[in-house]
């Protein structure tokens, strides 16, 4: 309801309040009867209970909107695995590459110009890309 629906409701509820006391016995008692009728005729307010609603319901998560739920949460889930799998795979290969520099720097293999040479880094690569090439071929 709008506002002037309100406003109207209030003036009529009024003007019928006014003439309330200029109304007969005889209607005032016939009113007051049926009141009493209608009052005894309404059902009683059922308790509101509370349903026990199982932990695990597969109607509800068969119904459409459940399975809606399904197919949004589903794809997050393989998203965030796929990216968590790809972390775990770069991490790897970063502790590899150390791992193998630090080899590298330990047994001496390094002349000794590479630590001193501002190319170390290109150095390594080209080392690394070399070693590459020679598994290959084996």
């Amino acid at each position: 309801m709008n506002t002037d629906d309100i406003n109207l409701a209030y003036k009529i509820r009024h003007a019928l309040n006014d003439n309330l006391d200029a109304l007969p016995a005889s209607t005032t008692e016939r009113l007051a009867a049926a009141r009493a009728r209608a009052v005894a005729r309404k059902k009683a307010d059922a308790p509101a209970r509370k349903q026990a609603r199982p932990a695990f319901n597969i109607h509800a998560m068969l119904s459409m909107a459940g399975l809606g739920r399904v197919a949004v949460a589903v794809p997050l889930l393989a998203a965030v695995f796929g990216l968590a799998g790809l972390y775990q795979y770069e991490q790897q290969q970063r502790i590899a590459e150390l791992a193998e520099l630090d080899a590298a720097v330990l047994s001496d293999e390094l002349p000794l110009t590479a630590y001193t040479d501002h190319g170390f880094n290109a150095y390594l690569a080209s080392q690394a890309q070399g070693q590459d090439q020679q598994r290959a071929t084996q």
